[in-house]
């Protein structure tokens, strides 16, 4: 399957691992795409954490990686209000990575929900009431909301999963009764954007590679890219029939991009 594409995004929780360990044959397929000089990067939507910390963590789990093959969605939400909000005033409600990457793109935060333009979501382990209430004055005098992802859990190993930004989502629109203005994360064209232009290929001569039938395979889908969805994560097989698409390639793990998919082609 590696010399059908050119290039390869692949998710990471679900896909290459699980926690702190490695799916097996994650390191071994992703080593024989770069010995092949095919082009890779690694496409997040985890908020908690950042592509530097993406990186070292790929690297001693044995998959050599630098920051700039890493994108997740705090990344992505910083470069996105630069360019199209670089004066606005953020009320944060997230971690501090998140954190960090607003600022070093020279953004404006504030706690005060009178002088909010936007209450940015994301995950946060750290959710409590003072900040749901917060989120709401500044909705109700006028601020716009825009979220990091829209995850509704992580998988964790064991088959465990945890709640994700999607909690923060929902408790934010449920006291405002306003829908979210804007999702950075998989699925949206803007993080695809990003990836293309990192990898410095077209769409079509991708593959989308993740865990995820509602964003990895969502966002390719919308791309018109080739998509691989792995079993190794959230999205069960029994899944499918609720969705009106279908990933490209149905694959046990990672590891069958390498040694060849005995699944059946969605």
């Amino acid at each position: 399957m590696i010399s059908r594409y050119e290039g390869f995004i692949f998710d990471l929780d679900g896909t290459v691992y699980l926690g702190d360990e490695l799916i097996p044959g994650a390191a071994e397929t992703l080593a024989a795409i770069k010995a092949q000089g095919r082009k890779r990067i690694f496409l997040t939507n985890k908020p908690i954490a950042r592509r530097s910390d993406y990186a070292k963590k790929l690297t001693k789990l044995g998959i050599s990686c630098t920051e700039d093959e890493v994108i997740n969605s705090t990344y992505v939400l910083a470069r996105h209000m630069a360019r199209t909000a670089p004066d606005a005033r953020l009320l944060v409600i997230g971690e501090e990575p998140l954190i960090q990457d607003l600022r070093l793109a020279g953004l404006t935060l504030t706690d005060d929900p009178t002088q909010t333009d936007y209450v940015v979501i994301s995950w946060d382990r750290e959710f409590h009431y003072n900040k749901l209430n917060a989120a709401l004055q500044a909705v109700r005098r006028g601020a716009l909301t825009i979220a990091t992802n829209p995850d509704r859990t992580c998988p964790m190993p064991g088959g465990l999963e945890v709640p994700d930004c999607a909690g923060m989502i929902g408790a934010i629109e449920g006291v405002t009764g306003k829908k979210l203005d804007l999702n950075v994360g998989k699925p949206s064209p803007i993080t695809l954007e990003i990836a293309l232009e990192r990898i410095g290929l077209r769409a079509d001569q991708c593959l989308m590679v993740g865990d995820r039938i509602e964003t990895d395979v969502r966002m390719g889908v919308d791309a018109g890219m080739d998509t691989a969805l792995v079993l190794t994560g959230v999205t069960k097989e029994t899944d499918l029939v609720r969705y009106d698409y279908r990933p490209t390639h149905l694959l046990r793990s990672i590891h069958a991009i390498l040694v060849g998919s005995q699944d059946p082609v969605c």
